[in-house]
């Protein structure tokens, strides 16, 4: 969605009944109604980039493919506020120039662009995003459009129990980007590496901090948010348009009997670029840690 009184942000409003959600550990979860409002600025030349958004979730969550499952607090009902700056910093960049999108033939120039147009330009890329939230969590069962079994409604209220009313929290992210090659050769012309590494939770991760200092807690539940998480992207050309990629997740933990990095969602895929949508592509992907895997046409998405 596009508003004339803020010409340099997308706006975006999103709405269902009812909304699927994918927890960290692959397990998916169905929220009876979701709402949220999202505004974002477009890349600057300086780099600087601020978003801020408000979701709204109602209703009590429905786990789809597990039974035990404890609910994810972020899918309880309630209203979070986000908002987050990022800068970004290219190491170096080749820029595109006019040679690399003309061919010179028998017949005369021919137009020769990338697969993709996010691919097009070789470069290096540092960028680093911190942000705040705002959360306001209704009681167990208030403002619920649907309640499916009291089993459910025990397991939500015991999370509610585990989460204050009102809650301010900080976060951020760390990321590094290498691209070598333009995408528009037949073949090796592109290989990827993108790197990140998220905070979720600053007061979480002080709190686990602090923690390992003091034994007597050592043995208390970790809090799933206090964990870094290391996000990692391998994408390889294969011929031409078919790129083959590899999407890791791992889980930085140090509570007791889990030290070290812990892969937490593997997804392997082979994405067919499709030139004239400019960013679109059919891609099939599998995850075997979920034992799923579908066939998808994605438009402009990186």
């Amino acid at each position: 969605m596009y508003l004339s009184l803020l010409p340099d942000h997308d706006i975006t409003l999103e709405a269902a009944w009812p909304q699927l959600f994918i927890g960290h550990k692959g397990k998916y979860w169905e929220v009876p109604e979701s709402i949220s409002v999202d505004c974002s600025s477009l890349i600057s030349e300086s780099g600087l980039r601020y978003r801020f958004g408000i979701h709204k979730n109602s209703g009590l969550p429905h786990s789809v493919d597990s039974v035990n499952a404890e609910t994810p607090l972020a899918l309880l009902p309630g209203v979070c506020a986000k908002a987050a700056f990022s800068y970004q910093k290219d190491l170096w960049r080749r820029k595109e120039t006019k040679e690399d999108v003309t061919i010179e033939t028998e017949k005369g120039q021919l137009w020769r662009p990338s697969y993709d147009i996010r691919l097009r330009e070789p470069h290096a890329a540092i960028s680093g995003i911190i942000g705040g939230t705002c959360m306001a969590w209704a009681s167990a069962g208030s403002g619920s459009l649907f309640v499916n079994t009291t089993q459910d409604v025990e397991r939500s209220s015991l999370g509610a129990q585990n989460r204050v009313r009102l809650r301010a929290d900080l976060f951020g992210s760390a990321c590094y980007t290498f691209q070598h090659g333009k995408f528009r050769n037949l073949f090796g012309d592109l290989t990827r590496i993108d790197a990140r590494l998220d905070i979720l939770s600053a007061s979480a991760l002080a709190q686990k901090l602090s923690n390992l200092f003091r034994s007597a807690q050592s043995n208390r539940p970790s809090n799933e948010l206090s964990s870094p998480k290391i996000n990692l992207i391998y994408q390889q050309q294969v011929a031409g348009p078919v790129v083959f990629r590899v999407d890791s997740k791992f889980s930085l933990d140090s509570s007791p009997g889990r030290h070290g990095l812990h892969l937490e969602d593997l997804i392997y895929s082979l994405n067919y670029s499709l030139r004239i949508l400019g960013s679109g592509k059919v891609v099939a992907w599998y995850s075997p840690r979920r034992k799923e895997g579908m066939v998808e046409l994605r438009l402009f998405e990186f």
